[in-house]
């Protein structure tokens, strides 16, 4: 029996994982929410006058535990952690799932809080595109095939606005995720052409315990449809032991993918390509680091997923 009697807290527990919160949390012992651009700045150019290290996880919120990692990271890297909740109306297309696209902030703000976060920048449309915008960032080649060839468009709107945003947070370094394998490729290239000061860290692809690669998106999946989301994973092994057994004829495990993939009922594919890892181009023979990677729709949702060939798996 509980002899502090039914539904009665545990105040030392309370006070322990209040307290386990805190020493994760750099700077302030509130988490806040920044709306407003110039306050963003401020608070950025206070934290750097001040000598401290900031990290940062751009994200369109509805957290997973990806998400999650990617916070810790840029925890142990940096003195002081910010991450943006903002749906980007210009990286997706007039019949993608942009007003459908799942968001919940109350449940972000508890996990970011959770997580250690100092700030969570939550910005308006009208504070990052406000009445005559006009000016948009493109980086060519790495954005040309993938998802640039099926997403007109797409691309600008992500460098576009992770530029605003790096300029806005002022971070020392910012974490991504390698799910979105092209998206961290044309974000290092943009960085690196337009000398922006921070690090881009990449990291690799969270995955559930069945491999099914983690997305926001994951939410409007059937039963029935996320056991077919499954033959994306199993899809990219079995490109793996071809590779890893000497196969190096790219059409060759392209269309054995393809095969494993088009087993499973509700797949609709949209590309299977083994690319060149730094340029994204197709290769014909992997004689180079390549990656393979994918974009298929099970059901009404598409889903990407990707591997460096020779790479271990994290899972």
């Amino acid at each position: 029996m509980d002899p502090k009697g039914p539904g009665r807290k545990d105040k030392t527990l309370e006070k322990d994982t209040k307290a386990s919160r805190l020493a994760t949390r750099g700077f302030f012992a509130i988490m806040r929410v920044i709306e407003s651009v110039r306050e963003m700045q401020k608070c950025s150019e206070t934290v750097r006058l001040s000598g401290k290290k900031i990290g940062f996880v751009p994200t369109m919120g509805y957290f997973h535990e990806g998400h999650l990692s990617l916070m810790r990271e840029a925890r142990r890297i940096s003195d002081f952690v910010v991450t943006s909740i903002y749906v980007n109306p210009t990286q997706f297309g007039p019949k993608e799932d942009f007003s459908k696209y799942p968001r919940d902030f109350e449940r972000d703000h508890r996990m970011a809080e959770d997580t250690g976060v100092d700030v969570i920048f939550y910005p308006s449309n009208d504070e990052m595109y406000p009445p005559q915008y006009q000016t948009y960032v493109n980086v060519e080649s790495v954005t040309q095939n993938l998802c640039g060839a099926s997403r007109p468009g797409h691309f600008r709107g992500v460098t576009t606005i992770c530029c605003k945003l790096f300029n806005i947070v002022k971070a020392h370094a910012a974490v991504f995720g390698r799910k979105d394998y092209q998206q961290l490729a044309a974000i290092k290239t943009m960085v690196a052409d337009l000398n922006l000061d921070l690090d881009i860290i990449g990291m690799p692809t969270y995955r559930e315990k069945d491999g099914l690669a983690m997305s926001s998106r994951n939410v409007y999946l059937s039963a029935e449809e996320r056991k077919s989301a499954l033959s994306l994973i199993a899809s990219l092994k079995h490109a793996q032991r071809l590779y890893e057994g000497g196969e190096k004829r790219a059409e060759f495990i392209i269309q054995e993918a393809e095969k494993i993939i088009r087993q499973a009922p509700y797949t609709d594919i949209d590309y299977v390509k083994i690319c060149d890892a730094s340029s994204i181009e197709d290769l014909r023979l992997i004689d180079t680091q390549a990656v393979m990677a994918l974009a298929v729709k099970v059901g009404k949702t598409r889903l990407i997923d990707n591997h460096v060939l020779g790479e271990a798996f994290s899972i």
